[in-house]
């Protein structure tokens, strides 16, 4: 029987890891002692210059460090701390598919840097990290932005993973005309894992498309943001952000898996 490719796609902030990225020790490196006040100065400038939230936080840390460089992004990445059971998760969902005939493949698409994400630890499991991005000078030290993913670019990268065209600089390839046959993973095969309004509107690209949508939440204050994506019809699970053996979101995805062995079997009927 053909095995089918399964794609796990998500967030980074607040669905992997607890909290912003930068919160674990950049912004208390700059000196802050609360980051609520640097995301304030990120609000702030946002709204004085018209500019999109997510260039406004990427300016801002590298104006309170003139000397940023891409190594001190991914030393970053080792302060992260992560749910429980993510560490173990990807070799236990990976193992589960195999057993069922389904290729499985994790993914991130983020608005959150891609050097960090790049130094953490769980970042070897996935097979492209899509994030915000920064051009750098022969030495490493920041020059430009080269790469902002803010909620609505989040679709683009669904379509690059359907396609398998997975090079960003891609775009003819990406915007050709691909038969579905032809498609690298079906967006029905695709299980995007969310925890709030930024992940709105890819949630809706894979729900429309037949794939599954699980919205998480660390801790009962964030459980209105969750449960908000499953009534607004965003979500088709919601689910506490616990990623260990025998949790209610491994039984989920491996109930997917059963699912999509079930369909490969049936589908050797037609």
């Amino acid at each position: 029987m053909k095995k089918t490719k399964l794609a796990l796609i998500y967030d980074f902030d607040k669905t992997l890891s607890p909290k912003d990225m930068q919160e674990f020790h950049y912004i208390k490196s700059l000196g802050y002692d609360n980051p609520v006040d640097f995301w304030k100065e990120c609000d702030k400038f946002s709204r004085e210059n018209n500019c999109d939230g997510i260039l406004s936080y990427m300016y801002l840390m590298t104006m309170k460090n003139k000397d940023l460089t891409r190594s001190q992004l991914i030393e970053e990445g080792k302060y992260i701390e992560f749910y429980k059971g993510v560490k173990t998760w990807f070799k236990r969902i990976n193992d589960y598919g195999k057993k069922h005939n389904v290729d499985v493949e994790h993914y991130v698409i983020s608005s959150g840097l891609s050097d960090i994400i790049k130094g953490t630890e769980i970042a070897k499991e996935f097979k492209k990290i899509y994030a915000c991005s920064y051009a750098y000078d022969k030495n490493g030290k920041v020059l430009w932005p080269s790469r902002v993913v803010n909620y609505t670019m989040k679709t683009q990268y669904l379509f690059r993973i359907n396609k398998g065209v997975l090079n960003e600089t891609n775009d003819e390839d990406l915007n050709s005309s691909t038969p579905d046959t032809e498609k690298y993973i079906q967006l029905e095969n695709m299980i995007y894992f969310g925890d709030g309004s930024t992940d709105v509107p890819s949630m809706k690209v894979v729900l429309q498309n037949g794939g599954i949508t699980i919205a998480v939440f660390g801790d009962d204050s964030k459980r209105k943001n969750a449960e908000k994506l499953y009534s607004d019809k965003r979500a088709s699970f919601v689910v506490k952000a616990d990623y260990s053996k025998g949790s209610k979101i491994e039984k989920i995805v491996q109930g997917i898996i059963d699912t999509t062995e079930l369909k490969n079997k049936l589908n050797e009927y037609k």
